[in-house]
């Protein structure tokens, strides 16, 4: 009987997610709709029924996370007067990676008098999980964004802690084609480590940075640095003929992060307040 060397088999390359999605919309009979959908692989968008603006969308991943080599991709249009608040459905999982990086790119563009609220979940990073997350932000001269990026390194609650692993987070906000916020956030490889430093995180496992661009968004300032608190910091500056109003927390564990999240997507969401599937 002829032997099979197993190491002359080749293996099948391991199956990767790949995702990519398109929402645009308008202002018609007084209210935003809908105007052009497109879905491809794991990533989904769906529309809860809502009475008026803002339209509300909910991005879904159906491969339930990333791992190495997988890739997902936003892009939400928001067209002159429309208004769009857009969620996820639940908070992403950044699990180990064999090999590679999971990669995550969104696009967002509001046009004149428009406004985006960019409200996703917890994005939840596991130990020895690689993974950049990119977000590029185009806005008219008169147009808003709320936008928020918030990460769990580990779950307390289950005993998961991340020590080691590569995150990379990077924005690019532009308004009237003029660079108004950039940052780039790297932590790793022994994320455990620097997590402990005072100026990164204090030893908390959550973090989050939400910023504000609105010509209101001096007026508040005060209120939201007395939700922020001393586990983190709130300032304003103009930009242009609006202002940016950027906040940065941290915290021991989700929780306690979201307890403070909450009240303030309250507050610099204005009417539109808290997204539906965050109060479930």
């Amino acid at each position: 009987m002829d032997m099979i060397d197993d190491t002359l088999v080749s293996q099948p390359a391991p199956q990767r997610v790949a995702g990519r999605a398109r929402l645009f919309c308008g202002k018609s009979g007084g209210r935003t709709r809908l105007r052009r959908l497109y879905q491809d692989g794991s990533a989904k968008i769906r529309m809860p029924a809502v009475q008026g603006d803002p339209l509300e969308a909910v991005l879904i991943n159906t491969a339930g996370g990333l791992t190495g080599g997988d890739r997902l991709g936003w892009s939400i249009e928001v067209d002159e007067g429309a208004s769009a608040s857009i969620t996820t459905q639940a908070c992403e999982k950044i699990y180990r990676a064999a090999s590679g990086r999971a990669e995550t790119r969104v696009s967002l563009t509001v046009g004149a008098k428009g406004r985006i609220a960019w409200l996703p979940q917890e994005t939840i990073v596991f130990d020895r999980a690689a993974f950049a997350r990119t977000l590029d932000v185009e806005l008219a001269a008169d147009a808003e964004a709320l936008l928020l990026e918030a990460t769990l390194f580990g779950r307390l609650a289950m005993g998961e802690r991340t020590l080691d692993g590569n995150f990379h987070d990077r924005w690019r906000v532009r308004q009237d084609g003029r660079l108004i916020h950039a940052e780039d956030f790297r932590i790793g490889p022994d994320i455990a480590a620097r997590l402990q430093r005072p100026a990164v995180a204090g030893g908390g496992l959550a973090m989050a940075t939400m910023l504000l661009v609105s010509p209101g968004a001096e007026t508040l300032l005060d209120t939201a640095r007395a939700i922020v608190g001393d586990q983190g910091a709130a300032s304003f500056w103009d930009v242009g003929q609006s202002g940016k109003l950027l906040a940065r927390l941290t915290a021991g564990d989700g929780y306690q992060l979201r307890k403070r999240l909450v009240p303030l997507v309250e507050l610099l969401n204005g009417r539109a307040g808290l997204p539906k599937l965050w109060s479930l």
